[in-house]
């Protein structure tokens, strides 16, 4: 029992560390955001264009080729469940409704987390481990004004773009097969749905992107930063930040759903 205990103790501290930790580098990029220049070191405008490239144009087709699917998915599901009671064509509130809320932040959280949220903790952990790092810090720059604000702002900002495109790619897929399946046009269709959303809808997923960004950046930084043991380090960090992210943007989803629709 006394081993039990102390196992879940060192447990509990490790998970309080990591959580701080992640708080420090949430507060730590937004000083040098709003502080930099004040100090000499600003965060600079094309390293944010340039994450904020390969975080959110690059990831566009795979965006567009899931969200599409899981737009089919759901006409599919939808179509055959209500089929049994005869309102297929109460599809479409499930689809919009599902879409907007849940699944177009999620999936898109998802494949940011396996896209970015990799590539940032297996280029930091590299500098880290060929002690890039502790150059730049010998140089006298701050490797978290360097690496991490720029990451953590391209995040945010693309998350709830890249949110807004995988919502508008699903509904065209459930309208495509809504179309095939039960003769409804494409007008009908995008009628319908557009008179079912509200601005609540769209702003519940938008606020979850938001969240969802800042998860993943800072999930992957912490994790590249804490690389040791070399290349093997490397990979371990690496899929520790994809499995972290993507199991807390599940948990904050969960939360978000329980006290947006109380």
């Amino acid at each position: 029992m006394q081993q039990l205990a102390s196992g879940i103790g060192r447990a509990a501290t490790a998970v309080v560390e990591e959580v701080g930790y992640y708080v420090a580098l949430i507060v730590e990029s937004t000083f040098w955001l709003f502080f930099g220049m004040a100090r000499g070191q600003p965060v600079r405008l094309a390293a944010i264009v340039a994450q904020m490239r390969e975080a959110g144009v690059a990831a566009v087709p795979i965006v567009f080729m899931l969200s599409f699917a899981i737009g089919v998915m759901l006409a599919i599901q939808g179509i055959h469940t209500l089929r049994q009671y005869g309102a297929e064509t109460q599809v479409v509130l499930g689809i919009a409704l599902s879409v907007t809320r849940e699944f177009g932040p999620l999936i898109t959280g998802v494949l940011v987390a396996g896209r970015s949220g990799s590539a940032l903790a297996a280029r930091i952990g590299s500098m880290q481990v060929n002690q890039e790092i502790d150059a730049l810090r010998v140089m006298g720059i701050n490797p978290v004004r360097y690496l991490a604000s720029p990451a953590v702002i391209a995040l945010v900002v693309m998350m709830p773009l890249l949110t807004l495109f995988a919502d508008l790619t699903a509904l065209f897929g459930g309208a495509v097969f809504c179309s095939l399946e039960l003769g409804m046009s494409q007008f009908a269709f995008w009628d319908e749905a557009l008179s079912l959303i509200t601005v609540d809808d769209v702003a519940q997923g938008l606020v979850k992107s938001v969240v969802f960004g800042l998860i993943v950046a800072v999930v992957g930084i912490a994790n590249g930063f804490g690389v040791s043991g070399g290349a093997e380090g490397v990979g371990r960090a690496t899929t520790r930040a994809v499995v972290l992210s993507i199991s807390y943007l599940v948990l904050a989803d969960m939360l978000f759903t329980y006290f947006l629709n109380r």
